[in-house]
């Protein structure tokens, strides 16, 4: 029998984890229905491109009475744990929705928490922990021993060596690289291209090769 979904957010990315859903479906172990979207800025039945329609926003999320999955899909990390505070409804769980095309190089050593989201193409090396409600994007590399806290973006193609701690609420932009060994607090932001090779100061942006401290 399958298990009712609903995606929190009818933009772009809301799109995008649709048609996730539909791959992780047309897998050997998907057997979710989508039955539509919630979204604080669309009214009730807008629709979402062919894949559903809006079902209303945080109140009629709250007033669900009957079990129901929910995948945030914004790409602001920030905004997903403003949210996440949000949803105190006991009917609603958060699974983590990944890619059937995820290359995992050990299942065994592979700790996943709930409400993640993994895109298509991503690999993920052996000893990773994985907290709660990460963004990982389409084709971003995460090496052997990283640990991985809770509420980050890591961006399409970005890549994290090997022995990398990552605490939360960090956003790794496309295609930035991150030097084995590092150690990340909380609230980093590193730029687009940029290579981060010494420890990063708390909420702080990082931009550049080699990645230096940015204020605007």
């Amino acid at each position: 029998m399958s298990k009712d979904i609903a995606i929190y957010g009818a933009g772009g990315f809301g799109k995008e984890v649709a048609c996730l859903i539909d791959r992780i479906n047309s897998s050997a172990s998907g057997d979710w229905h989508l039955v539509g979207f919630y979204d604080d800025c669309k009214p009730a039945g807008t629709p979402v491109s062919h894949m559903g329609r809006v079902l209303g926003g945080m109140d009629e999320l709250l007033a669900v009475s009957e079990p129901l999955a929910v995948a945030i899909a914004i790409s602001d990390n920030r905004a997903v744990r403003r949210i996440r505070e949000r949803i105190t409804n006991d009917c609603i769980t958060f699974p983590s929705l990944i890619d059937p095309s995820l290359d995992l190089i050990d299942p065994t050593t592979f700790t996943c928490g709930e409400g993640n989201i993994i895109q298509l193409g991503c690999m993920v090396s052996c000893d990773v922990t994985l907290g709660n409600f990460n963004i990982i994007n389409d084709h971003a590399v995460i090496g052997h021993d990283c640990h991985i806290g809770n509420f980050n973006g890591i961006m399409p193609t970005a890549h994290l060596s090997g022995g990398v701690t990552l605490g939360d609420n960090n956003l790794l932009g496309v295609a930035s690289v991150i030097l084995q060994g590092m150690q990340i607090g909380d609230g980093v932001t590193l730029g687009a291209n940029s290579v981060l090779m010494t420890r990063p100061r708390d909420n702080s942006t990082y931009l550049g090769v080699p990645a230096k401290k940015f204020d605007f």
